[in-house]
């Protein structure tokens, strides 16, 4: 995705609807430009996904964007 399109699909499927290349599990996680659909896509195992989720949650790549709102603080 080299240009931003402004939204982002991610879609839930079976690894029996995914691109023999890209084929790592029984479910997939697949993310690709909304905009694009027949782009470039992104493939995750479940395994993948999660440790992406949890990196996101833990700040991983909060330096690649510029000016990031910061998380309310708990009280």
């Amino acid at each position: 995705m080299s240009e931003q399109s402004g939204s982002v699909e991610i879609l839930f499927v079976d690894g029996a609807d995914v691109p023999i290349k890209h084929k790592h599990a029984d479910r997939m996680i697949v993310m690709r430009d909304a905009a694009k659909p027949d782009g470039d896509a992104l493939y995750y195992t479940p395994a993948e996904w999660e440790a992406f989720i949890l990196g996101v949650k833990d700040g991983e790549f909060d330096d690649m964007v510029e000016d990031a709102p910061k998380p309310p603080q708990s009280s």
